[in-house]
């Protein structure tokens, strides 16, 4: 078995302030053995508006936030898969990418997966935020293979992903043993489908879903669900941090500590799991996923 972390914390407009609760859980996801650190969507910021958004952004090359977190991973010895807004192409000045990257154990990116399924909602009716987010992100237009890691075979995907069983399905035909899916669940959703959601993926897989989240009040509008998890091959949840299930009105953004789970990836277990519960696919009636 091997070790791998997860980390929860609260992201405001702020790249600094996000970077200095990134590297409290890089240093404490060393301390505790792990060998990966899984850390949510957007860690390196938040913002209240699309116009915010997009002026935040940095290429990872010239983004104080991201080489500090390659600094850590060469320190501590620990690979990060973390969420980050990136410019996008120069023909849509006007959005920006939304990332994840991981940076391996020697502090290089070594892979890029840019989020597919954007979230367009309202969700008004649920006492819950109206976000548009095609309005400033372009859209990714392909699946990132898996691949390996001092933790397993990991394949990724970014929170409203979660929604859509076929890339899951795609990255478990490519031996995927880990899906990751770093989040900014809304608190709304999050009370109604987090959980669910996260265990139907793991257990039609047969993999360990690793879902680190944002949690708690980002600014005056925007509120994240948190309740950071994993879940196992077959479907059990082994690790679960704090959340936001409530309005919390006298809460201050970006307010609280940064938590960190410790969970052992058992290979072994999920090949047990596959071994005795074989999922074969019945491709001469339906189309392969």
């Amino acid at each position: 078995m091997v070790l791998a972390a997860i980390g929860q914390l609260c992201s405001t407009a702020d790249p600094a302030h996000n970077l200095r609760q990134c590297q409290t859980l890089v240093r404490k996801a060393a301390a505790a053995g792990a060998k990966a650190l899984f850390l949510p969507e957007a860690s390196d910021y938040i913002a209240s508006s699309a116009a915010e958004t997009i002026s935040l952004a940095r290429q990872a090359h010239d983004s104080a936030f991201v080489q500090g977190l390659q600094h850590e991973a060469r320190q501590a010895g620990v690979a990060i898969n973390v969420g980050i807004h990136e410019p996008a192409a120069a023909a849509a000045t006007d959005k920006v990418k939304n990332t994840v990257i991981w940076i391996n154990e020697q502090g290089e990116i070594v892979q890029r997966y840019q989020k597919v399924h954007l979230f367009d909602v309202d969700l008004h009716h649920f006492h819950g935020p109206v976000l548009k987010e095609s309005a400033s992100v372009e859209p990714g237009r392909c699946i990132l293979p898996p691949f390996d890691t001092a933790v397993g075979r990991v394949g990724l995907m970014i929170c409203f992903d979660l929604r859509f069983p076929e890339i899951s399905l795609a990255l478990r035909r490519q031996h995927a043993q880990i899906l990751a899916y770093p989040s900014a669940f809304t608190v709304p959703t999050g009370r109604a489908h987090w959980t669910v959601l996260l265990r139907a993926r793991a257990i039609e897989t047969q993999s360990y879903v690793i879902a680190a989240a944002q949690v708690g009040r980002h600014n005056e509008k925007r509120r994240s669900y948190g309740h950071s998890m994993v879940v196992d091959p077959w479907g059990d949840v082994v690790a679960e941090l704090d959340g936001c299930d409530a309005g919390l009105d006298g809460e201050s953004a970006g307010g609280g500590e940064p938590q960190l789970a410790t969970v052992d990836i058992d290979l072994q277990r999920l090949e047990k799991v596959r071994r005795e519960m074989p999922l074969v696919r019945r491709t001469d009636v339906y189309p392969e996923l």
